[in-house]
């Protein structure tokens, strides 16, 4: 007999479509859902996931595939499923209301609301013996304490619809952040450090990279080695560690210990467009050759595995494969042996293989703890000869794993995380003149020009040829910062001019004038029970921080004051919060950095501008904002009034707050007129 199909079959998302033929009559977030629940005067059962969630997958093979439990489901509840990544607006408002309730977060969140979608109880993964018996209470109450829960429900509603000023005591503060702030707000972060593996000190461990870019440009500016070394040894940590895919490139989610190990598996692309740009700084700043390695093989991972062929990015890889959690990466000691042969006695000891595995039931993670040169030196062969063993070694281990049964693809595009992965590879470019970064950033760019942004409306996600959901601030900060790179990468004005009706878009229907902050959803699209505004860094960083920093710069570019006073409220109402507890809020930082440091506005005009521009990326790593032009007939301000040389060749204007410096036609004389903190 055939399965039938629910609601969701009509779904793009990978997620909802994995539940299409659950038993559960399953309903996507919408109007008829909604509606269903007032008519029938049944709770509504939210449970959200996504596609390369471990215990999403057990839950459902659990739960929500069991005939029994889907009874009891469809009898009592208007049952609605969500992938947090299509809606992250309705998992920040129930993720709000399981925190409220004094519950664990995290995923799968299953949330129970009154038919007017205010919360009342929930929880994330749930056996399945407990999973019925609660479905069964929370019907019997509904039934017998309708009153008690709908009261219950007011109160968490309540609580979830208070703005964040209120709820973080947040008030306007016009200072700038002082280099003493700056200093506390580095130290505060670096006492919180993991001295033997890197990374804060705590498990499990998340690259979290806003942290790691604000130290690296704040030991940059300060000019603070001892900084600078304790963030170079976390990203060696990180980029020898088990989260690493040192076969097919890429990082997974975090690692489940404190020492980089063992990996939650899964590959998310806006981890990894986040560490191609920290990598590629590293490069930059310190020219070690292993950053530089991550670096090629993470853009080679992102070409083969994640690129849909119009140009878009994939969200996601799997953790599973073959219903087991890692299968796809790890490998039984026999297996390496019958591909590897006595002379690749080496490749056991650089990745701590073992006999009975280094990790469970037997397998082994690929897992660097000591370095190629001392390794090298060990084996009493050179750098270079090690270096080659490993790559024509990786790439036979490559072949042969290609062969296996591949995790889950989840193949939506979601236009924030192709904006972050555009930056990285913008940055990429700079650090190692990869080719190959430069043409997957600019036609991933034309791709959200075609296909998700229509007029200066941006979708959120992309699939099967269609564009739908709105997007939200999260996607518009990122997509914004991706067209200011492409801008730095190309010097096609097309790019910033992009840059600006988005955030002018932003500007008319995302920001409060009340509180001075933008909402994370377009209220204007749609209405929920609550409107939020994303203040603190999460494993993407903050969007009100992005949009902080990108009103800074095209303030800058374009010369509107109206932009850098905006950049300027949003950081004055952070600040007090900020100097307190940094750890969340680095992404904030950063722009208070470039600030405090003043942000270099850099002109170059006439023959070999571009060359010039160039060589500076690839010198500078530092907060700036650049523009290049091989002619004077050009629109964008910051370029206005700038001349060649004499003889048509190139100057480089280097301005602060519209006053410029002695031209100079040399990109290190150019550099010594840059601030620092020093």
């Amino acid at each position: 007999m055939s399965k039938k199909a629910n609601q969701l079959i009509k779904s793009q998302s990978p997620y909802l479509l994995q539940h299409a033929y659950n038993p559960v009559n399953w309903h996507p977030w919408g109007p008829e859902a909604l509606e269903k629940a007032k008519r029938e005067n049944k709770p509504i059962l939210v449970s959200i996931g996504y596609s390369a969630c471990h215990w999403c997958h057990v839950m459902e093979h659990e739960s929500f595939e069991d005939e029994a439990t889907a009874a009891i489901m469809n009898e009592h509840f208007v049952s609605i499923k969500i992938d947090r990544e299509e809606r992250p607006d309705l998992d920040n408002i129930y993720m709000d209301a399981i925190q409220a309730m004094g519950l664990q977060g995290g995923w799968p969140l299953n949330v129970f609301l009154m038919p007017n979608q205010k919360p009342f109880y929930g929880g994330t993964y749930f056996p399945n013996a407990n999973w019925k018996g609660l479905l069964q209470n929370i019907a019997d109450a509904y039934e017998k304490h309708y009153d008690d829960l709908a009261k219950s429900a007011e109160g968490f509603g309540k609580s979830i619809k208070l703005k964040e000023r209120e709820k973080y005591g947040l008030s306007a503060n016009e200072n700038e952040l002082s280099e003493e702030e700056l200093q506390h707000i580095s130290q505060k972060l670096t006492g919180q450090m993991d001295d033997k593996w890197g990374g804060m000190n705590r498990s499990p461990k998340f690259p979290m990279p806003s942290i790691w870019n604000f130290l690296l440009d704040y030991a940059h500016l300060k000019q603070d080695q001892e900084v600078k070394n304790k963030v170079l040894f976390t990203l060696r940590k990180m980029g020898m560690g088990g989260i690493y895919d040192h076969l097919g490139g890429g990082f997974a989610r975090y690692s489940v210990d404190s020492e980089w190990f063992a990996p939650h598996f899964e590959k998310m692309l806006y981890d990894n467009g986040q560490l191609l740009s920290l990598f590629a700084k590293a490069y930059q700043i310190c020219g070690e050759d292993f950053f530089k390695e991550k670096v090629n093989e993470t853009i080679a991972w992102i070409n083969k595995e994640m690129l849909q062929k119009e140009g878009g990015f994939y969200a996601a890889l799997d953790a599973d494969s073959e219903g087991e959690e890692g299968k796809f990466y790890t490998w039984t000691f026999e297996e390496l042996k019958s591909l590897l042969g006595v002379e690749d006695a080496w490749f056991y000891e650089l990745y701590n293989i073992s006999e009975n595995g280094n990790w469970e039931n037997g397998v082994n993670i690929l897992f660097q703890t000591s370095s190629y040169e001392d390794l090298a030196a060990k084996l009493g062969i050179s750098d270079q000869e090690l270096k080659d063993n490993i790559k024509s070694t990786k790439e036979k281990l490559y072949q042969n794993r290609s062969k296996r049964i591949k995790p889950g693809l989840d193949d939506k595009i979601l236009s924030g995380w192709n904006g972050l992965c555009i930056s990285g590879l913008a940055q990429a470019y700079w650090a190692t003149e990869n080719a190959l970064a430069k043409e997957l950033a600019l036609k991933n760019g034309e791709f959200l020009l075609k296909r998700m942004i229509e007029g200066n409306q941006l979708y959120r996600s992309y699939k099967n040829g269609q564009a739908y959901t709105p997007a939200f601030l999260e996607d518009y900060a990122a997509t914004i910062q991706a067209f200011i790179k492409l801008y730095q990468l190309t010097f096609d004005e097309k790019w910033l001019n992009k840059a600006k009706e988005l955030t002018d878009f932003c500007l008319r229907h995302f920001y409060d004038q009340e509180d001075n902050l933008f909402y994370f959803n377009n209220p204007d699209a749609e209405e929920l029970i609550a409107n939020k505004k994303e203040i603190f860094d999460n494993v993407i960083p903050s969007s009100n921080a992005i949009m902080a920093e990108n009103l800074h710069h095209l303030g800058l570019y374009f010369y509107e004051d109206y932009y850098s006073h905006l950049s300027d409220k949003l950081l004055g109402l952070i600040r007090s919060i900020l100097v307190k507890e940094p750890g969340f809020l680095t992404q904030w930082a950063s722009v208070y950095l470039s600030k405090k440091a003043t942000t270099p506005e850099i002109a170059i005009i006439g023959k070999g501008a571009k060359e010039l521009a160039l060589s500076l990326h690839q010198i500078y790593t530092g907060p700036k904002v650049l523009a290049a032009s091989e002619t004077s007939d050009v629109a964008l301000p910051l370029l206005h009034h700038k001349v060649a040389d004499s003889s048509g060749n190139a100057l480089i204007y280097v301005c602060f707050d519209k006053a410029c410096q002695q031209p100079v036609g040399d990109v290190k004389a150019a550099i010594k007129q840059f601030p620092n903190l020093a």
